[in-house]
């Protein structure tokens, strides 16, 4: 056998021992079979000295904390905002959705060459805002094209997932409107916000082998294997977010002190992830996030650390591999990544049927990052039990568990809705 066909032979079966490896996963759902766990302290340095005070927090534990997550988890975010970077408004509707929005399409070239890398927004404003309005900023999964069934949204010519109106792995017309049940934008827009999307696809294709299409070229161009504490998709998806960020703080049309970085399911973790590097973000919201992303990992409850990076091997830093089935030695656990959002509001959302996402462990990051945000002069989180279905809790620190399924609903938009406008006052410094 000749050394190429013997190298895909080998591929192919480890590809499948992985799949069979998966299949035969079984979570527990068992509270009674959640293991004894000793949480890190958010408040405690790796040499032990505890944190009493915002400037040793600010300037000591966080950074601390974030690198932790670098070194450990999502892997190390190579560079901000590429100095060629440029943006160009590609279409306007001032009339669009029957008269309720203002439609923009903006493509951003990040090397400034328009057949380089590039991510493309879809941005729907109020029609009747008499200034600059607050966005939620909310990545997709299949194409902006997908928010919402407007034909004259650019279809994306991008690699896709197998969803409806995919043929291929490619987008058609069928696909309009496939996602637009995730995105209440007559909501939004009703309640004087706007909405900023893009196809997280654009940044990373989401498949194991998507790094050669990805933004991670552009920092390692030509790298066949990444190294150990390299970003991997969610870290690219979360960059992607910030700068989405740099071109909204260049629009006339949007308050880009008030942006809300909201994300669903791996989506969550982004947002997490993103506006835990990025303080520029005013909220953060993290919809059903999980393993990896609000959830308490040291629980082994659903999903688990080798479950995710089995079947999501490009998701987090390949380091991050080292703690399967090894969840006590992780430095590190969702409420600290909670914690990194203080002392801006932060919203935490659980499904009761959703429990591969682990809820309670999600109720429990809130409740474990509350500290951190008492020591910053916050409320925090406002209960220390976790509430019943469909009864929010709304500090600083927001979450809440509603009936129903992984998704993302008009339920929790109307409760985003809500909590910005009791946090409309969160801006970040001019």
């Amino acid at each position: 056998m000749h050394t190429m066909q013997a190298a895909i032979v080998v591929i192919v079966l480890i590809a499948l021992s992985f799949k069979a490896e998966a299949q035969q996963f079984k979570p527990n759902y068992d509270e009674a079979k959640v293991p004894k766990y000793a949480l890190p302290d958010p408040l405690v340095m790796l040499d032990g000295t505890k944190v009493a005070d915002a400037k040793t927090w600010t300037d000591k534990r966080r950074p601390e904390i974030l690198k932790l997550y670098e070194d450990h988890v999502y892997g190390k975010t190579p560079g901000g905002r590429p100095k060629d970077m440029t943006f160009e408004v590609t279409s306007i509707d001032k009339n669009a959705l029957g008269g309720k929005a203002v439609r923009k399409e903006v493509t951003i070239y990040f090397t400034g060459k328009k057949d380089g890398p590039k991510m493309d927004l879809l941005i729907y404003l109020p029609a009747d805002a008499k200034g600059p309005v607050p966005v939620f900023l909310v990545p997709n999964f299949n194409g902006n094209h997908a928010v919402h069934a407007d034909p004259a949204i650019t279809l994306s010519q991008r690699w896709m997932r197998a969803g409806p109106g995919i043929v291929n792995n490619r987008a058609t017309d069928q696909s309009r409107g496939s996602e637009a049940g995730r995105f209440a934008i007559d909501d939004i827009l009703a309640k004087g916000y706007g909405l900023v999307t893009f196809y997280y696809g654009d940044l990373f294709p989401d498949h194991a082998d998507g790094a050669p299409d990805s933004v991670h070229m552009l920092f390692y161009p030509g790298q066949k294997q990444r190294e150990p504490t390299q970003w991997g998709a969610i870290g690219c998806w979360a960059w992607g977010c910030s700068r989405a960020l740099d071109y909204l703080e260049t629009d006339k049309d949007v308050d880009a002190r008030r942006v809300i970085v909201m994300g669903h399911s791996r989506l969550g973790k982004t947002a997490l992830w993103a506006g835990a590097q990025d303080e520029r973000f005013a909220i953060v919201i993290s919809n059903n996030s999980g393993e990896g992303g609000a959830a308490i990992t040291r629980r082994r409850f659903g999903e688990n650390i080798w479950r995710i990076n089995t079947s999501f091997p490009h998701w987090f830093a390949v380091r991050f591999r080292d703690y399967n089935d090894k969840e006590d030695d992780l430095p590190v656990d969702a409420h600290m990544l909670v914690a990194l959002v203080a002392p801006r509001p932060v919203y935490i959302a659980s499904a009761e049927e959703d429990l591969w996402a682990d809820p309670r462990g999600e109720f429990l990051a809130a409740l474990h990052a509350h500290p951190v945000y008492g020591l910053l002069g916050k409320q925090g989180l406002p209960a220390t039990d976790m509430p019943k279905p469909n009864q929010p809790l709304m500090g600083t620190i927001g979450y809440h568990i509603r009936t129903g399924k992984h998704d993302v609903t008009r339920y929790d938009w109307q409760r985003y809705l809500e909590f910005a406008d009791r946090h409309s006052a969160a801006r970040r410094k001019s």
